[in-house]
């Protein structure tokens, strides 16, 4: 079915004079037969391809992007598998998920196929799109994230449209292809609220993953797990969950941070976890930054020690979300904060467990 779907792709490429998808489809086809230990074959292909010339017909027009190449912004991965701090389960996952794609061929020998199709969730900014990236860097593959201002039309099929070109452009390449907010897509089809237009783009959503050839590694992350379709769960072969770290976390996190820094402040990476409180491996990072923002332009006359008990309190005033009753959303301010904490001590003095 794979090689069927590269083929007509190819042919659709050469009808259309699309030479640079001409070029890509061929490369994966001789990927494919070369997995095979069809070598004669596929260097026949690269001979082939040789010939091909990316170059515009037309001299010194712009070069026009393959069909559904516009609803993805292409990045180049630099974050390592071991530069996150991830559970256990999360890591050996990673590192399954590496080692079938680096020995594919081994798998296939045997009719077997490398996993391929990743969900992940949990709240916000604890490494579900650094995950996607370490693996497609470990795999020395682009990374190819879905851009739904693009994709998402206003009009009747327009978005079912887009989407077979965008499935059709990344099935003749090697590479992750990433949906972050995946429930902005993979919503359940039970809900009343939705309209059927949003039922159908998830019926050929799921139809389309499933057509996937497994070159095609394709990693779904959402913070709203509950929102998705009860189908969507099936088509993943790896469901990974990425909860929110607790403070040995955000200390180990830590720790590897100001491993980068020129000199180790006093304060431990523990005390700084402690005071930093909840938070997400994102929100860490961000503060690590802006200690060394505020060093580096100190120009000398600030240590790294004041420059840290500085952000300290920046970051112990700072507003941020804080959950209400019903599962709303609040604004916590200091000025809360420090009420809450008063009555939190006059309960505590007076015996009364609260409500």
């Amino acid at each position: 079915m794979a090689r069927s779907d590269l083929l007509v792709s190819l042919v659709r490429a050469a009808v259309v004079g699309d030479r640079a998808r001409v070029r890509a489809t061929t490369e994966a086809l001789a990927a494919d037969e070369r997995a095979k230990n069809h070598h004669l074959l596929a260097d026949r292909l690269q001979q082939a391809l040789s010939a091909v010339s990316l170059s515009s017909a037309s001299a010194g027009a712009a070069p026009t992007p393959p069909p559904g190449k516009e609803a993805i912004l292409e990045i180049t991965p630099r974050i390592r598998l071991d530069e996150l701090v991830l559970t256990l389960p999360v890591r050996e996952a990673a590192r399954q998920l590496i080692e079938e794609h680096a020995r594919a061929d081994v798998l296939r020998a045997c009719g077997l196929e490398p996993r391929h199709r990743v969900l992940l969730s949990g709240p916000p900014g604890n490494g579900k799109t650094s995950f996607a990236e370490a693996v497609a860097e470990a795999l020395a593959l682009p990374m190819f994230v879905v851009r739904y201002d693009v994709l998402v039309g206003s009009y009747l099929g327009e978005t079912n449209a887009r989407l077979r070109r965008l499935f059709d452009y990344v099935r003749t390449t090697p590479c992750v292809l990433f949906f972050d907010e995946f429930d902005a897509l993979g919503k359940e089809r039970g809900d009343i609220h939705e309209t059927g237009e949003i039922k159908r783009v998830v019926s050929f959503l799921l139809m389309q993953i499933d057509q996937l050839p497994s070159w095609t590694i394709v990693v779904a992350a959402t913070n709203h797990a509950e929102l998705l379709d009860r189908a969507v769960w099936r088509r993943f072969q790896l469901r990974l969950a990425f909860p929110a770290p607790g403070p040995a976390e955000v200390a180990a996190f830590l720790a590897k941070l100001m491993d980068s820094w020129p000199e180790r402040p006093r304060l431990s990476a523990e005390r700084i976890a402690r005071r930093l409180g909840a938070v997400s491996y994102a929100e860490a990072r961000d503060f690590c930054l802006d200690v060394r923002r505020r060093h580096v332009l100190g120009l000398g006359e600030l240590g790294i020690d004041a420059a840290l008990e500085a952000e300290l309190r920046t970051w112990e005033a700072r507003v941020r979300p804080e959950s209400g009753d019903g599962g709303g959303t609040r604004v916590s301010t200091p000025a809360r904060r420090a009420r809450t904490a008063r009555a939190a001590r006059q309960g505590e003095a007076s015996g009364d467990p609260g409500s």
